[in-house]
């Protein structure tokens, strides 16, 4: 009999260990488990950022060009509006020119007949 209470002592004894290991078994996988899921989610929100950052590039670069678009547009229309002043500007200074002259010439003859006279 007591060789049956030390085996049944001994079996008592393996099973306690064996749910010991069993236990740390399983809190190792559980600890082992949250770090790969902290990993995973650590990459996929690293992933996120730089998707999201690749976006804001890509809108910037398509606003920035819009913009420059835009601008030389309006560079190229102001350029226009100036040469079209630039040419009406010369047309009548043109058309004022004969008028000038003639009293230019009158100015000049009159101080002539002024000092000669």
């Amino acid at each position: 009999m007591t060789n049956q209470k030390g085996n049944a002592l001994e079996s008592l004894q393996k099973i306690k260990e064996a749910e010991k290991k069993a236990r740390e078994l399983v809190e190792d996988t559980k600890k082992n488990r949250a770090a790969n899921i902290i990993h995973e989610a650590h990459e996929e929100a690293q992933k996120i950022k730089e998707e999201s950052l690749a976006q804001a590039r890509k809108e910037s670069e398509k606003k920035k060009k819009a913009i420059i678009e835009r601008a030389s547009l309006e560079a190229e229309r102001i350029r226009q509006e100036s040469v079209q002043e630039a040419e009406e500007f010369s047309r009548r200074v043109e058309s004022l020119m004969p008028e000038a002259v003639k009293k230019v010439s009158g100015l000049i003859k009159q101080h002539l007949k002024e000092r000669s006279g």
